[in-house]
Parts: structure tokens; sequence; C-alpha cells
């Protein structure tokens, strides 16, 4: 499982000009779901990004954690961060997971998140949407499951 994840002052997704979720402070996540992902990869994930200490403390050091800011995620199905662009000009998406099981692994780390206490707004899933962020900082990071252990 792939995350990018950037700190925002306010976000939104919308589908079709109708906006389907949108946060004020906290974190835009793309998220991809890889072939061999399962639920270890999302709860890695989850407890990954609602740990990250990236917010400013009273002496302006990134030292707390969304909780502790009490800030929401927009989390955005992106199977394009399993693009191959290694050969040819066009990515390769074969390492990417099939729709269903993304989907199911997609509305799991959302649901993580959750359950850790933390707001979560979504896209939808295999859909055109437009996503607007404010980057703030910029603050962007990436993450790999499969690189963790």
């Amino acid at each position: 499982m792939r995350a990018v994840v950037q700190r925002v002052s306010e976000a939104s997704v919308s589908v079709d000009g109708e906006t389907v979720g949108a946060i004020a402070s906290g974190f835009v996540v793309l998220l991809g779901v890889g072939g061999d992902d399962n639920q270890d990869d999302v709860n890695w994930m989850a407890a990954k990004i609602a740990g990250l200490r990236v917010f400013e403390d009273s002496e302006g050091k990134m030292n707390l954690d969304l909780r502790e800011v009490k800030a929401a995620v927009l989390v955005v199905s992106q199977f394009t961060l399993f693009g191959d662009c290694r050969k040819g000009r066009r990515p390769s998406f074969v390492s990417a997971a099939r729709p269903e099981k993304a989907d199911a692994l997609y509305q799991s780390f959302a649901a993580e998140l959750r359950g850790l206490g933390i707001p979560v707004e979504t896209g939808r899933f295999q859909t055109h949407m437009n996503v607007q962020l404010v980057n703030d900082g910029p603050v962007t990071l990436m993450l790999d499951s499969k690189k963790s252990f």
C-alpha cells in the first residue's frame, strides 16, 4: 500500500461538480492499493498516518499528530501510485490491485482511521475526481507499507 500524505489547511474532492468530501486542516491522503496488499498493510498505514507528528506545537516544532490538533483526513483513491514508468512512455499498472480488492481495502483504511478517532472524508472510488487543496508548509510525505517491515 502506498500513500502520498499532504498536510493541508483545507481540501475537497468533487465528482461531476458535486463535492463528495471536504475537510479543513489535516491531511489529504492519496492512497494506492497494490495487488499483494492485505489488512496488515491497512492497519500499518492507518496507524502510521494517524501518528505522524507533523503539526506545529506551541514552540513551532513539528511535534503534534492529527488527534492532538483535532484535524481530519481526506482519503482519495489513487491507483496510479502503482504506475511503473521504467519502460516506455506509458505507465504499466499491473502491480495495482484489481478494483474489487482495492475498493475493499480503501474502505477498510478509512474505517481504520475513523476507529482511531480521526474524522475522515473520502472521494468516490473508481470515478474521475477533481481534488482541490491548499498545501500547508508544504509538508508532503510518501509512505509504502512494504518498506516498513
